[in-house]
């Protein structure tokens, strides 16, 4: 084997597999440092790009399982109301035939009339509720986006309790001031809107219900399959860090060895 001095092939080719070593080693620590798998764009552009793109649905889901929620929030304030209409219309059916009493005097109709005066008041007040200023009735409907890409909805149909053809419009109009102005159709009307209308909502959220379910499910899924491109395996990789470190630790001992090899030469100069 020859000796030389201005070359050293053992140190150059220890000192590269050195600077291997070490690059890998540092790539695992900040791998389980950080928790990803991905901690520079060059460790893995194809899965960086498509862990953006599933990161991004799985926000859109949870955005739109909130805006599911919401509008559930929204149909329970609805029924709420609605069921309270109900028991006001019932009242006042009952008022109506007390009222048709034979042997009630003058004095007793009135204060049957006063109370009904009140449940009307009651009556339109309900028919203007709100739910974050946006009013329960009498819209032109609502379509809630159900899928994350926003090309599935669900449709809440407009419901207009005040209506006059179906509602309880014939019990609030201006014209109505005592019991004497309305029949038991009016009544009995308006309760089948009201019952309609709650027949509606309640279909209305069991459909968002199940999309909700839907949504949890995708979000989940794609979160599982972002954390598998994205996500470190710590046991996996704590082997590949062990394995980094013995190399390092190797390289650097051979390196100093290679470095020695010099001496030989200058032994033989002298």
């Amino acid at each position: 084997m020859s000796v030389v001095i201005n070359t050293n092939f053992a140190a150059t080719v220890a000192s590269n597999n050195l600077a291997s070593s070490n690059a890998m080693l540092q790539r695992s620590m900040n791998r389980l440092s950080s928790g990803s798998k991905i901690v520079n764009p060059a460790d893995d552009a194809g899965g960086l790009a498509v862990s953006m793109k599933l990161s991004a649905a799985a926000k859109r889901s949870g955005a739109a399982a909130t805006n599911i929620s919401n509008s559930v929030s929204f149909l329970q304030s609805q029924d709420g109301v609605l069921k309270v209409t109900g028991k006001v219309l019932e009242r006042m059916g009952e008022l109506l035939t007390l009222y048709s009493d034979p042997t009630k005097n003058s004095d007793d109709l009135a204060n049957y009339d006063s109370e009904f005066i009140a449940l009307q008041e009651e009556l339109e007040s309900l028919t203007d509720e709100t739910f974050n200023s946006v009013a329960l009735f009498g819209t032109s409907g609502l379509s809630v986006p159900v899928s994350e890409d926003g090309t599935s909805t669900v449709d809440i149909a407009d419901k207009d309790l005040a209506s006059t053809s179906g509602g309880v419009g014939n019990l609030i109009d201006s014209g109505v001031a005592s019991l004497a102005d309305i029949t038991l159709t009016d009544i009995t009307s308006a309760l089948q809107a009201v019952a309609t209308y709650r027949a509606e909502n309640g279909a209305e959220q069991s459909r968002l219900g199940f999309a909700a379910e839907v949504l949890t499910v995708n979000k989940a899924n794609l979160e599982a399959a972002n954390s598998r491109i994205i996500d470190v395996d710590v046991a996996s990789e704590s082997t590949q860090l062990a394995r980094w470190n013995v190399l390092v630790q190797s390289g650097t001992a051979m390196l100093a060895q290679a470095n020695q090899s010099a001496q030989t030469a200058l032994r033989l100069l002298q």
